[in-house]
């Protein structure tokens, strides 16, 4: 099925990109962006990215059924992502940095 009219990419592509990037690092934070990257492709009208959220977290996780994750692993995949999420805080969201005020 077509998901990208822009880039003519299918399902199948995406889910191949997916899981070469999970073959990497299973537990690594997978988003549209960095699937177009691996595919040497970039997001136009970006119109598909809910669909490719969609493809990104069913593979990933028939991934892990597959692949028979334990308890550690997962929750070791959460203290990453929260520590991710507090190093990259409000200023990378905003785009500026913290001693910075707006006038």
């Amino acid at each position: 099925m077509l998901v990208c009219s822009c880039n003519y990419i299918t399902d199948k592509e995406i889910r191949e990109a997916i899981i070469e990037l999970l073959d990497q690092d299973c537990w690594q934070l997978i988003v549209p962006a960095k699937v177009y990257h691996a595919m040497s492709k970039r997001g136009r009208c970006c119109g598909c990215f809910p669909n490719v959220v969609d493809i990104i977290i069913k593979t990933t996780e028939d991934y892990h059924a597959r692949r028979h994750s334990t308890e550690a692993e997962i929750f070791d995949f959460m203290s990453r992502l929260k520590k991710f999420h507090e190093e990259n805080g409000r200023a990378d969201i905003e785009r500026r940095q913290k001693g910075h005020r707006a006038a």
